[in-house]
């Protein structure tokens, strides 16, 4: 089934929720695995191979002052340098992102009722926003060192060393500051909550993909 169909079937179910005039126990269980398939979705799809770099709203550039030396960079014919700095970041963040299922099903097993509530009845990324609350520090946690051990594995370091050092030798340049674990593992984040909030929207504006199968095989609405 591909990304986009699983993600708003998943999501689909939280938003019928949102026509009954509350919430009782076994609909709050079925949203609790409504959110537990559609993050497992959003994991599969930024843990697997290009699924940051194919994906022009999440790959990881050169930011800031980088990107400057990156310009820079390709002026003098060191673009394919520039490129594979780029990909092993991407690369990093893609492994970094298979961690993160269990991370979300604790978030869920976690969620009150108030939660359950507020995420059927909020603005247009209220489960995103949920996630990202309880969730964004345990996975900077776990994932940071999983991206300095890609980083080390690959030797990223030593080529954002080296392009710095060819970047410094032209004139008027000056040498850009950057925690590159850090950096790799943010990205890493902000992309992983970029897909779950792109879906939740999708869905929250396209009614007609709420009537599923699924959809009343889980709920009977």
């Amino acid at each position: 089934m591909p990304r986009s169909q699983a993600l708003a079937l998943s999501l689909a179910a939280l938003f019928a929720l949102g026509a009954a005039a509350s919430l009782d126990t076994t609909d709050a269980s079925g949203l609790k695995e409504a959110l537990r398939l559609a993050t497992e979705r959003a994991v599969q799809s930024t843990s697997r191979p290009n699924g940051f770099l194919d994906n022009a709203k999440i790959r990881i550039g050169l930011p800031g002052a980088l990107g400057k030396m990156a310009s820079g960079l390709r002026t003098i014919g060191m673009g394919a340098q520039v490129d594979e700095l780029e990909v092993t970041m991407n690369r990093a963040a893609e492994k970094a992102a298979g961690e993160a299922t269990p991370v979300f099903v604790d978030a869920i097993h976690a969620m009150s009722f108030q939660d359950a509530s507020e995420i059927v009845t909020g603005g247009d990324t209220a489960a995103t926003d949920y996630f990202e609350k309880t969730t964004s520090e345990t996975l900077r946690t776990r994932f940071r060192p999983i991206v300095d051990q890609a980083i080390r594995n690959v030797g990223l370091a030593q080529q954002y060393d080296q392009l710095v050092g060819r970047y410094t030798s032209i004139p008027f340049s000056s040498t850009p500051k950057l925690d590159l674990t850090g950096y790799v593992t943010d990205q890493a984040l902000a992309g992983l909550f970029t897909v779950v909030g792109e879906q939740e929207k999708q869905i929250r504006t396209n009614p007609a993909a709420r009537a599923t199968d699924l959809l009343k095989q889980v709920f009977g609405r």
